[in-house]
């Protein structure tokens, strides 16, 4: 399967958003600074995810909530949190 996924700083309201293949190794790799720039050094809690049986339907799904402040904001409200 293929995963987009919401994660939450333990410590803050930040989020951050991506993509993966392997979700409990994704999260793992987060809270252990084994993930990208923006994530290391903190811990992060999931928070929400969508499974997609193509990779591709995937990361459409994430460039659209990422570059999309409508379809962020959408996701954001069904969650209950304060969009930014």
């Amino acid at each position: 399967m293929n995963y987009v996924y919401l994660l939450k700083r333990v410590d803050e309201d930040i989020y951050y958003l991506g993509f993966t293949t392997d979700l409990r190794r994704r999260i793992y790799e987060h809270n252990n600074n084994l993930g990208c720039k923006t994530t290391r050094g903190y811990s992060w809690e999931l928070v929400y995810y969508e499974s997609y049986q193509t990779e591709n339907l995937a990361r459409v799904r994430e460039l659209q909530l990422k570059n999309n402040r409508g379809s962020k904001r959408a996701l954001y409200t069904r969650l209950g949190i304060k969009f930014k």
